[in-house]
């Protein structure tokens, strides 16, 4: 039994939540209702489900946003800056890769906020407001898409869409505490998205199940997807995680006892990372001058973050600069600083980067080829705050930019994975495959996630600072448990696991959705109808709440309140039979 999700339904969402603000007692401030992750609200349908026999769209009941990089029909692209939105007109047709997904099912419901023009990496945003992080609000959410993040952690929206340069999809990712996936370099179309940087610009996803991950990369990644295979190498590159202020045992523990549970501890591997690097990429030997203090273990790293963010500057003016320079748009001093001046590089430096670029990518093909997977930290450290000098250091900037270099200028594919909280602040880490491995890597995601939860538990159980860990991955155990009991429909065993669930994270409205589900089996419907409610207070858009408790209205005589729950069923999924067949039956016989 997973988790219902529908098209999103703003108007409902509003009077739902009209006049209530969440308060934080660490920013003082009001959080807006979307969490300030939106910068236009609108609804892209899917078309009508194909008859029977024909499978429905795989996308079915989902919904998503996208950052303002991709353009919609009749809307302007804003790019996060208001000069740009003023001197340019809506566009004339919707991005392929939004109407793909549209295609495939998914209502699109919002285009989210990010940095300005998208250059920056802390997701704050000073002419559209910056979104707040649901899981830490003095936080930043990370960026450049931000917006797109916030939306799903908020569980606005059930996907995203952003663009990933230099860690824009992967960074947010991990500040937020969800699941993020830059797909390998080239494989989903940049038609009818604004350039940042054409050699690096990447179309990335954001989730919170890995199934909806998932879904996305099979209607995206169109031709990949073949026969499912296990990894036969996992490798910690242990260099990389020097680089993390989390304890690396924190970060890599349930990584590792995942692993062996799964696939045995002949496939865990270790690798210094940056030495293998400077052995297999000759080219990046004669651009390496920028070694700091003599550290060889992280130079290699920090000579790709440079290399990443001198290409990012290039590509970016050659993109822009004569916009830049004509209209003379008022930015934030920390992204103005960078694409004001033209930064001229020759044509031999571009051809040392290609060679970097190119023979990057064999090496790491060549470790992890077929069947491998490189584990690394997503970023270096928990989310700065709000606002803190840190986000302009050199120091912060090269640290980020040594993790996020590596998928960024090999093209190879890299998924965020949540591990939960560290001292009360999201913590992640990132698996990589090859160029092309993309459907093996989210296979190999969807295998080890539950397992991960499993392993996290364990963990937190001997750990105090993992004590939030442990609830929710008990939790997820006793769902499943219940999801199990519920499938031999064994209802009273199924209502029990849930239970459990429910204790150890009354926040979830699955838990709540799933329960009332055995106890309308068992014609509990008082009971059935008050976990609905739950449920539809935890999430607005839970399209099988309603319908339950219609259902349960209906048992229990409530006629009219059951007639208005089918309805607000079918508002937010219109394709819904159920819904459309119990308000027309039910309005017939009390009209």
């Amino acid at each position: 039994m997973a988790s219902s999700s529908a098209p999103n339904l703003w108007v409902l969402l509003g009077l739902s939540l009209a006049g209530i603000l969440l308060m934080t007692k660490k920013l003082k401030k009001a959080v807006k209702v979307d969490f300030g992750a939106f910068v236009e609200r609108f609804q892209i349908l899917p078309p009508p489900q194909p008859p029977p026999p024909k499978a429905p769209h795989p996308l079915t009941g989902l919904s998503f946003a996208v950052s303002d990089l991709f353009d919609i029909n009749g809307f302007v692209t804003g790019f996060g800056n208001p000069d740009w939105e003023r001197t340019h007109e809506a566009a004339s047709q919707t991005s392929p890769v939004v109407s793909t997904l549209v295609d495939g099912g998914a209502t699109c419901v919002a285009k989210t906020v990010l940095d300005e023009m998208s250059f920056g990496i802390s997701g704050e945003n000073r002419n559209y407001g910056t979104p707040t992080n649901p899981v830490v609000p003095a936080r930043i959410p990370g960026g450049s898409c931000s917006g797109a993040a916030v939306a799903v952690a908020a569980k606005l929206v059930d996907f995203s869409l952003g663009v990933d340069t230099v860690g824009g999809v992967r960074q947010p990712a991990g500040h937020c505490g969800i699941l993020g996936f830059r797909p390998s370099y080239g494989v989903v179309s940049h038609l009818g998205i604004i350039p940042i940087s054409t050699s690096l610009d990447t179309v990335g996803w954001f989730a919170m199940d890995p199934s909806i991950l998932h879904r996305v990369g099979q209607v995206l990644l169109q031709g990949q997807f073949t026969v499912q295979r296990n990894p036969r190498s996992v490798i910690i590159a242990d260099d990389c995680f020097q680089l993390s202020k989390i304890p690396i045992h924190w970060l890599t523990q349930a990584v590792i006892r995942s692993t062996e549970n799964l696939f045995g501890k002949q496939v865990l591997k270790h690798e210094i990372l940056s030495d293998y690097i400077a052995s297999r990429v000759p080219s990046l030997k004669a651009l390496d001058s920028n070694k700091s203090n003599g550290d060889v273990k992280s130079s290699s790293l920090k000579s790709l973050a440079n290399i990443m963010q001198l290409l990012r500057r290039h590509e970016f003016s050659h993109n822009h600069f004569e916009w830049i320079s004509s209209v003379k748009p008022a930015l934030d001093p920390l992204i103005s600083a960078q694409v004001q001046e033209r930064l001229e590089l020759t044509d031999k430096d571009i051809e040392n980067f290609i060679a970097v670029k190119i023979e990057l990518r064999s090496a790491l093909n060549a470790l992890l080829k077929d069947d491998g997977v490189l584990v690394i930290p997503t970023v270096s450290s928990p989310p700065p705050k709000l606002g803190a000098k840190e986000l302009s250091s050199e120091d912060y900037l090269m640290t980020e930019f040594s993790l996020t270099a590596l998928a960024s200028i090999s093209g190879c594919c890299q998924v965020v994975i949540p591990l939960g909280l560290y001292e009360n602040y999201p913590v992640s880490v990132s698996l990589m495959a090859k160029h092309g491995g993309d459907r093996f890597l989210l296979d190999t995601l969807q295998t080890m996630h539950a397992s991960l939860l499993h392993k996290l538990a364990d963990e937190a159980g001997k750990s105090k600072v993992s004590k939030d860990v442990s609830k929710e991955a008990a939790a997820e155990i006793a769902k499943e448990k219940g999801n199990a009991a519920f499938k031999v429909k064994n209802w009273q065993k199924a209502i029990g696991f849930y239970t459990d669930a429910i204790k150890l994270n009354s926040n979830a409205a699955t838990y709540f959705n799933n329960r009332a589900a055995a106890y309308l089996e068992l014609g509990s419907f008082i009971q059935a109808e008050a976990d609905c409610t739950k449920a539809i207070d935890l999430d607005k858009k839970n399209v099988k709440a309603y319908l339950r408790r219609g259902t349960a209205r209906e048992m229990l005589g409530y006629y009219k309140e059951a007639i208005e729950d089918f309805r607000y069923a079918l508002v937010l999924e219109p394709t819904n039979k159920r819904a459309a067949v119990s308000a027309d039956r039910l309005t017939k016989l009390f009209p």
